[in-house]
């Protein structure tokens, strides 16, 4: 057509020997979506190991992580806190991938697959859809309070802080949680200037390290410390009790085992030698449980602090107080996980000795948290697989199937600190009085925790360093698994 060009020779039908086939496999489904509640350790690995083949969405009532087995520290020296924290929206979205969502679920509903939620700067609630659910936070530490408040954890309800003791700040913020830690250092300052007496209610691990600390940051203090049991740490060695039964003693810190609290018992006060009463209590025993947005038929009638954990079956999957599961899909399949410390921490069978559950109660700390995460991060996998995929083998021709929960060998591991300076660190524990062994103390069980602390948080900022150390732990099929060294075959 234009001036000087050649015309091409005509091409035949099928320029090559055979025709054109038809492509025989499909383009893959679009990925499915996963809602993941809380932001913490929990929702954090469950984001982490989900991010790679589905659409991954964290939802968070604060703006902030907070490395809550280290926040003691921060309140006797508050520039601690900015290494125990980090903002979470840069983290999950700009290197992990992910969606943050800051807001407060208010209502989730599992057969529907939506969640209604309160973001942080919305007039209005929204309502977002799901294919997959894990919850991963519900746990306050302040047993006596409507709302379960304590110094250990912020106020991140919205309906919580106009009732709570420090109603004037905003916990959801990083900068009104900055102002919390200062205002109560300033108030231990206080109390320090005046020699007042401090009682400390529950000898765990804990109770024992706040004391510690008091101790050692603000040595005027007389502190007294007691517990029901009859030993520190409960239900952790001898070994362990009686190491920090000694550094307590060698620090002036009165010590009464066998003591149940009554404040207002005279022959109390008179039987921990304050007839007069203390200047300041801190409450540091048992945990309760707020899991507000969900529906009364998911939640247990008893446990610690009244009950209400999230109930659920051995693979982890939300089920009712019938036994049923709450969220399943057409093919029976659950939709919605529990992990961490919102569920009931155990499989109880009724008219059965704990020992003998299907899960005995599990410890609500960071590890079988996590452990737990990745055990419902397969199964989301496996019914993602199973339901979208159209797979029904694994890579060894083994039968998909969701797996179910054990009891994690690491729930069994404390490290306590005793001061900045001295710590106790115990392996193998389980749910049996007396199990496991302290295996560290003195400096270099401080120094393992300290190294615990900092690569956990590198981990959870979605740093190499952090991920290479504690990838493996949860991620190896040589892990001790099982009930500690007391129950397994190991």
């Amino acid at each position: 057509s234009c001036s000087g060009s050649k015309l091409l020779p005509k091409l035949p039908a099928h320029p090559l020997p055979f025709p054109r086939l038809a492509p025989q496999v499909t383009m893959a489904p679009a990925q499915r979506r996963v809602l993941v509640i809380g932001g913490s350790f929990s929702g954090l690995a469950a984001a982490r190991d989900l991010r790679d083949d589905f659409l991954v969405s964290v939802v968070d009532a604060k703006e902030f992580f907070e490395y809550t087995p280290g926040v003691l520290r921060a309140y006797v020296k508050p520039k601690h806190l900015d290494a125990l924290t980090f903002c979470l929206h840069p983290v999950i979205e700009e290197k992990m991938g992910c969606k943050y969502v800051w807001g407060e679920v208010l209502k989730l509903d599992g057969p529907g697959r939506t969640a209604t939620i309160k973001q942080m700067f919305a007039a209005e609630n929204e309502v977002i859809d799901f294919d997959f659910c894990v919850i991963a936070c519900g746990c306050n530490f302040g047993p006596f309070h409507k709302w379960g408040e304590s110094l250990w954890f912020p106020t991140v309800h919205a309906e919580a802080q106009p009732e709570g003791s420090w109603s004037h700040l905003d916990e959801r913020f990083l900068e009104g949680r900055r102002r919390h830690v200062l205002e109560e250092y300033h108030n231990i300052g206080e109390l320090n200037k005046k020699e007042a007496t401090i009682l400390v209610v529950g000898a765990g691990f804990i109770g024992v390290e706040w004391v510690t600390e008091l101790r050692h940051f603000f040595p005027k203090l007389k502190n007294t410390i007691i517990d029901f049991l009859d030993q520190p740490l409960g239900p952790l060695p001898p070994a362990a009790a009686k190491y920090c039964k000694r550094y307590m003693s060698k620090n002036d810190i009165k010590q009464f085992y066998n003591t149940k609290y009554d404040a207002k018992s005279k022959a109390f006060w008179e039987g921990i030698h304050l007839p007069n009463g203390c200047d300041k209590e801190y409450v540091c025993i048992g945990v309760k449980a707020s899991n507000y947005f969900m529906p009364e038929e998911t939640l247990s009638k008893g446990g610690p602090g009244g009950g209400k954990w999230i109930l659920m079956d051995m693979t982890l999957a939300v089920e009712t107080q019938a036994g049923n599961l709450w969220a399943a899909d057409e093919e029976g399949y659950a939709r919605v996980y529990a992990v961490g410390d919102c569920n009931a921490g155990g499989i109880s069978v009724d008219g059965v000795a704990p020992a003998e559950w299907p899960i005995p109660p599990i410890p609500k700390i960071s590890y079988p948290g996590e452990e737990e995460s990745v055990i419902a991060c397969k199964n989301i996998s496996k019914i993602d697989k199973l339901m979208y995929r159209n797979q029904k083998t694994d890579l060894f021709g083994g039968k998909l199937e969701p797996v179910t929960m054990h009891w994690p060998w690491g729930a069994g591991m404390f490290a306590t600190s005793l001061g900045p300076h001295d710590a106790c660190f115990v392996l193998g524990a389980n749910h049996v009085k007396g199990s496991g062994h302290m295996v560290n103390w003195w400096i270099p069980a401080a120094l393992q925790k300290e190294l615990i602390e900092t690569t956990k948080i590198n981990e959870c900022k979605d740093i190499f360093i952090g991920k290479w150390i504690w990838h493996y732990v949860h991620h190896t099929p040589i892990h001790l698994w099982g009930k500690g060294c007391g129950q397994c075959s190991c």
